[in-house]
Parts: C-alpha cells; structure tokens; sequence
C-alpha cells in the first residue's frame, strides 16, 4: 500500500492512512507549473490574509473594556464577541469547505477574503451590541476555510519536499499578527477607539483580496470535488485522531496563554510593563515554531507531532515548576510558543493526508479543532485558578493536555500499524 503520509524519498509515517480508508490523491498529486516568484507572491499574498485574520481573532481581547464601555454593557457580557468570532469559526469551517467543494480554489480564495472584510466592515459599523454579535460571528465564518484552502494551495504550488514548510509559511501570517498586527491594532483603538482596530483589519482584507486577485494562478491542477465526497473525510478514522491530537494536545498552549498576564504579575513578581514584551517574546516564539515545525515535517509528519507535544510538556512544566523567577519564566514563554507551534504544520499537513479527496474538509476542520482547543485550555485553565490553585497550575494543566494529546497520538499510530497487519 502506498504511503500518502511519507514526506520525502523513502521517510515512512507511522501516522499513516491505513488499509479501508483509501488514501486517493493528495495535495501534490499534480505538479505545480509554476515559476519560484509566482509561488513565493502567492504564499505571501495567502499570509497575507492569515495576519489580518489574526489580527482580527486576538485584538478583541484587549479591547473588551473600551467596547464594554462604549455599548454600555458589563465586561464579561462584551467578552461574548469573542466567543461569537470562535463559534463563527467552528460553524463555518465545516460547512463553508463542504459546501463550496465544487468552486475553483483561486475564485474561492478570494470570496472567502471578501466576506472576511465585509464582517469586519460590520464590526466597524455595528450600532448595538446584539449587531456586534451578529458581525463578529459572520467575520469568523471564513477563518477555518479560508486557512484551509490556503494550505491545500500552498502545499500544491511547493510540491512534495516543501509542503510543510510552505504550509507553515502560509500560517506564519497568524503568528506574526501576535507580533506586530495585535499590538498595533490595539494601540490604534486605545487612542482612536476600538472600531480604528477593525477599520484597520477591513484595510488588511481588502489589500489581500487585491492581491490576491493579481497574483494568485488559476490552479487549474488542484483536485475539484463535491459536497458529498468532501463530508466524506468524517468517516475516516485518522482524520478524527488528528483533530483530538490537535484539540487536546493544542488545548495546553490557550491554558497558559489565558493566564499568562495574572502568572507574570503575580508569580513572576514582574511589572505590568513587561507583559507586552512577554507577549511579544510569545509571538516571537510561535513565528519561530512555524519555520521549525514546517522543516521539520516535511522530514517526517509524525516526528513533528510527538516532538512537538513532547516539547511542548517540558516546557509547560518548566513554567509551572520555575514561573516566580522572572527571567526563567520569559525564557519559558518563548519556549512555550515555540514548541506548541511546532506541531501545527504538521497537523495541517497531516489531514491533507490522510483526508484523501476530502482534503478541504479536513484543512478546514483543522481551525475548528483549534478553536475548540482554545475554550477547552481556557476554561480548565479557568478551573484551577478558581480553585485557589495559582496562576502556576494553567501551565501545569496545559502540560497534562500536551500529555493526553501525546497519549491520543500513540493510539493512532497502534490503530495505523494494527490495521497494517491485517492488510497483509
């Protein structure tokens, strides 16, 4: 049987599609005809967007007193548009890739980004809370879909021995948003007000889709299904251990990030000064967890998902263990984000893979696991600091969730090699 997950001449994936899910073709089943410059200005232009939906997803959480304030609602009642955009996100990835699996990926592409700006818009002219909710769950509609979509191509346009790497290139948009675009944007609706901090993302979307639109080839070799065949990939059983892989295993990460502000302040013995260069130093980490991971993956899928769980419980655990010494626990912040990264490319090459012709789907469903990931890590994390346990236990909570994703990656792979076996 042909291995889809193997990631270079002869590497064997122990994750591998197995014997009754038929693997069919995969994101590089046709070769990309292409020129380097081409390619390169059509990942940065898919980035692009990936740094205004960034943006987008996490300024929000900074901003919850200015829009409490302004629509004269409490702070944890604004705190709802954040779960609007995460719920817009879990529903529209899963039926926006099912439903649009017949549409060309370039013509797709670009009316994901439009509806992205047009809910964005919205946001900026919501005249009531119960409008900014209704916005904010449309601007979240495209998020998983279009992130999706974007990987499929890139991973096409790269070819086999890059598709990783351009993958986690496409998704480095996301975490240099945590660098520059959150901070930014924050600082805009600070002093301009927070509509100035979504006013900016509709720029972003808007310079995307141009962009967009000048660089992207007709991709004319990317497979076309339909929406029966796309739901497909909920039948296949790989595909349903990497979204709990990287639902739970991910889940770690959005516990100690939650915290992470109350664990520098309060732990730490840090001043509030230093927390937007912690922030920074998280960002910093997930941008280099990217390039890693993709490098990487493209080497071996399944190295790249346990390495990175694996990582990510040291450094969880080092954070619990060492977080009221200052200078240790901005090291570990870094460390944090860059191990969790790590494993990202690979989970989202990892579907493509072992989803066969139901590879939009599954990319998609990638964004859902991970929104999910973020309620699940932020309520536990929740939890124990209710529980009068310290803003040390999120860390240590993030650390039994990387542990329970290993766990689940393990089973994969038992399941894979069982079903190996009886195929001879």
């Amino acid at each position: 049987m042909s291995d889809a997950l193997t990631t270079t001449a002869g590497a064997q994936d122990d994750l591998k599609p197995t014997t009754g899910e038929n693997p069919g073709p995969t994101a590089h089943a046709a070769s990309p005809r292409v020129s380097p410059g081409v390619r390169r200005a059509t990942i940065l232009a898919l980035a692009l967007g990936g740094f205004g939906i960034g943006t987008t997803e996490f300024v929000a959480m900074g901003l919850l007193p200015n829009i409490a304030g302004s629509l004269g609602v409490s702070e944890p009642t604004a705190g709802h548009v954040v779960s609007a955009y995460a719920l817009g996100v879990v529903v529209g990835a899963p039926v926006i890739a099912a439903l649009t699996a017949r549409i060309p990926r370039r013509a797709l592409l670009i009316a994901l980004m439009v509806a992205f700006t047009i809910g964005n818009l919205a946001t900026v002219l919501a005249p009531s809370y119960g409008m900014l909710l209704v916005a904010r769950f449309v601007a979240g509609l495209p998020h998983g879909a279009y992130f999706g979509v974007a990987a499929l191509v890139a991973a096409h346009l790269a070819g086999p021995g890059d598709r990783a790497k351009a993958v986690g290139q496409v998704m480095l948009g996301l975490s240099v948003a945590n660098v520059v675009g959150v901070p930014a944007a924050a600082w805009l609706g600070e002093t301009f007000g927070w509509r100035t901090a979504f006013a900016i993302v509709v720029v972003i979307g808007m310079a995307t889709v141009v962009t967009l639109m000048r660089v992207l080839p007709s991709l004319s070799g990317m497979t076309i299904t339909d929406p029966l065949t796309e739901l497909g990939a909920l039948k296949r059983s790989q595909v349903w251990f990497t979204l709990v892989i990287g639902t739970v295993g991910f889940g770690g990460m959005f516990a100690f990030y939650t915290y992470l502000n109350s664990a520098l302040t309060s732990v730490s013995g840090l001043s509030v000064s230093v927390v937007p260069f912690a922030l920074m130093l998280y960002g910093l980490g997930m941008v280099t967890g990217n390039f890693v991971g993709g490098h990487m993956a493209d080497r071996n899928v399944s190295f790249a998902v346990l390495a990175g769980l694996i990582s990510s419980t040291v450094a969880l655990t080092a954070f619990a263990l060492l977080a009221q010494n200052g200078w240790a626990a901005l090291i570990l912040t870094y460390f944090v984000a860059l191990t969790g990264t790590t494993m990202l490319p690979a989970l989202q090459t990892r579907l493509m893979d072992v989803a066969a012709d139901a590879q939009t789907l599954a990319a998609a469903l990638n964004h859902s696991a991970l929104n999910v990931a973020n309620a699940i890590g932020a309520f536990l994390g929740g939890v124990v600091v209710a529980a009068g346990w310290g803003f040390r236990a999120p860390a240590a909570v993030g650390a039994v969730l990387a542990v329970a994703g290993l766990g689940v990656a393990a089973v994969a792979i038992v399941s894979a090699r069982r079903r190996d076996r009886l195929a001879v």
